[in-house]
């Protein structure tokens, strides 16, 4: 007993699982010389001893105990973050144990069928954020359709980026964007860049050099031109048929193809050197510049 008159740690526990009929006790490595003095307690008292395991610790980068110091952080929070609760569930498992295999996919119905108690490792697992980023993506995208775009598709309207929340442009902008999508929270940067033009910024980079050199100017007046007579935009107008009819016929006008077609229309069109699927990224900008779709705060 306490001196205050309360029992201890190590006997309430005991009499607690014993009452509750609890089989199997599976808690930290930490708990090892608690267990013997619990283990006496259950004889003393004539309870039927459970089964004991004991799991390492999660480690930190440096290969120590976990803690607040290393950026520890509540479930809540991570839930702020935008991770959901099926990876985190996923991950946590990993940390310490595995089914045998190379796979590292698990939905919860997954875990509860191939877990066994043999396959936790006696190794302490190190907590790796960035393998979180990633599974945290893995399970975002292997949500169904329908609840992936309404889950991006709400936090682009409630972040205020879009006036709207269903449609044609937010299912499309999804289904290009959502590759670079590994937290809910990253919606909002990948339509900031699809709708960013940094075209002076990149013209001043090292990699814009050989675009640059390839007759850009030239490139540009022609261009120029095939958007002043209107051919362009009554290609946007059909959707991704009417841009790789444009295209097509704008590559054979200056005798380009390949790389040395493309990469300057992506630099003019959306003032970038890489990104996703140029014609469908060039058919949502037409859409997004032709409707009241984004909202003014964006600056598009």
């Amino acid at each position: 007993m306490r001196s205050n008159g309360q029992p201890v740690y190590n006997f309430c526990v005991t009499v607690d699982d014993a009452t509750m009929a609890i089989s199997h006790v599976i808690r930290a490595e930490e708990h090892l010389p608690n267990t013997l003095r619990q283990a006496l307690i259950y004889k003393a008292l004539e309870f039927p001893m459970p089964n004991f395991a004991h799991v390492s610790l999660i480690l930190a980068p440096d290969r120590s105990k976990l803690s607040k110091r290393h950026g520890a952080t509540s479930f809540g929070q991570y839930r702020e973050m935008g991770y959901l609760p099926e990876a985190m569930t996923n991950y946590l498992a990993l940390l310490g144990w595995g089914d045998g295999t190379e796979n590292e996919f698990f939905t919860l119905d997954k875990l509860v069928e191939r877990f066994t108690i043999e396959h936790v490792n006696k190794s302490g697992a190190v907590f790796d954020s960035t393998k979180l980023r990633w599974m945290n993506g893995q399970h975002l995208r292997a949500r169904p359709s329908e609840d992936l775009n309404k889950l991006i598709a709400e936090r682009w309207k409630t972040s205020g980026m879009l006036t709207i929340s269903e449609g044609p442009f937010v299912d499309d902008s999804i289904q290009l964007l959502k590759d670079g999508i590994d937290l809910i929270t990253d919606a909002d940067t990948a339509l900031s860049n699809l709708l960013s033009y940094p075209l002076h910024s990149t013209l001043q980079s090292h990699e814009a050099e050989s675009v640059i050199q390839d007759n850009l100017s030239e490139f540009c007046a022609s261009f120029l031109a095939a958007y002043d007579s209107g051919d362009l935009l009554r290609a946007l107008e059909e959707g991704q048929a009417g841009w790789k009819n444009w295209v097509k016929g704008f590559g054979k006008s200056l005798k380009r193809k390949g790389k040395s077609l493309f990469m300057p229309l992506r630099l003019l069109l959306t003032g970038k050197l890489h990104g996703p699927d140029i014609g469908a990224t060039v058919v949502l900008l037409y859409k997004a510049g032709t409707s009241d779709i984004i909202a003014s705060e964006v600056g598009f």
